[in-house]
């Protein structure tokens, strides 16, 4: 099991080296090609959803992307260390400002159950994680 990981400040203009860096990283894992636009549109949508949470928390850790080759499937993490609600916790800010936070969270994560078949979301008050996997269908081309 090889793994790849990146860390990058929270500015949107970061997300794009990410993309670029897990579509690398999936096509040497044997992800068929007929998916990357795939997992680059994913991990561009997770990556620009924790940017928008550390900014929005002015939290000044980096946005973590772990990319995971496993023997027949290929996953990428992305982590975010904003305080999610739990469950029975009053909900963070109040009013429109914080619906439509709400509100645009979770049609970034539509978005990307759209893309993903499998895909994991978990958050709590130490921040949040995303994962989502893709099967390796050819065999892993070795990191030089």
């Amino acid at each position: 099991m090889a793994t790849v990981e990146l860390r990058f400040s929270a500015l949107p203009e970061h997300v794009r080296t990410a993309r670029l860096v897990a579509a690398a990283v999936a096509r040497r894992a044997g992800v068929d090609e007929a998916v990357l636009d795939e997992v680059r549109l994913a991990v561009g949508e997770a990556c620009s959803r924790a940017v928008g949470l550390h900014q929005s928390g002015g939290i000044t850790a980096p946005v973590k992307v772990s990319l995971i080759e496993d023997e027949k499937q290929f996953s990428i993490e992305v982590g975010d260390e904003a305080r999610h609600a739990v469950p029975g916790d009053p909900a963070p800010g109040a009013g429109a400002e914080a619906e439509a936070e709400a509100e645009e969270d979770e049609m970034g994560l539509a978005v990307i159950s759209g893309l993903v078949d499998d895909v994991e979301v978990s958050a709590g008050e130490h921040g949040g994680l995303i994962r989502m996997t893709w099967p390796a269908a050819l065999p892993a081309t070795p990191l030089p």
